[in-house]
């Protein structure tokens, strides 16, 4: 069996933002020589998410806003966990959107579904940030 790891950097320039990966990852897999397994993708920070799902502006919009009704960035004041930083919110949207996904791999490519595309989603942006892929396979 195979293993393979690379990670991904990201350096939004905004607070939240949404990052089709799913061609990183496909890159990953074709660097890694598995034809069939798995691939795991995670974001290695506490205020990021990956996840699945269809890449339409219209949907991407509607996540920022159905987030922000669950979890609203301001005031800062409602979160406990803003003793020191303001961003409380982002914890809790990450917690919503989740850490990981987990994608067959079916000769050398993503066994993916009609639409599905892997998306990095941040929360707190403004500085440097990563995600882990981890394949193992033959």
């Amino acid at each position: 069996m195979k293993s393979y790891r690379k990670e991904l950097y990201f350096n939004l320039p905004t607070r939240r933002g949404l990052v089709n990966i799913t061609e990183d990852v496909q890159a990953a897999i074709r660097e890694s020589g598995v034809q069939q397994g798995l691939v795991l993708v995670n974001a290695m920070n506490i205020t990021a998410s990956v996840f699945i799902n269809d890449d339409e502006p219209g949907l991407h919009q509607d996540y920022e806003e159905w987030l922000e009704g669950l979890a609203p960035e301001k005031p800062y004041s409602r979160y406990r966990h803003n003793g020191f930083e303001d961003n409380g919110d982002a914890h809790l949207k990450r917690t919503i959107m989740g850490r990981e996904v987990v994608c067959a791999i079916t000769d050398g490519r993503l066994d993916f579904g009609t639409w599905e595309q892997i998306f990095y989603f941040e929360f707190d942006g403004k500085r440097r940030k990563h995600a882990l892929i981890k394949i193992i396979g033959e």
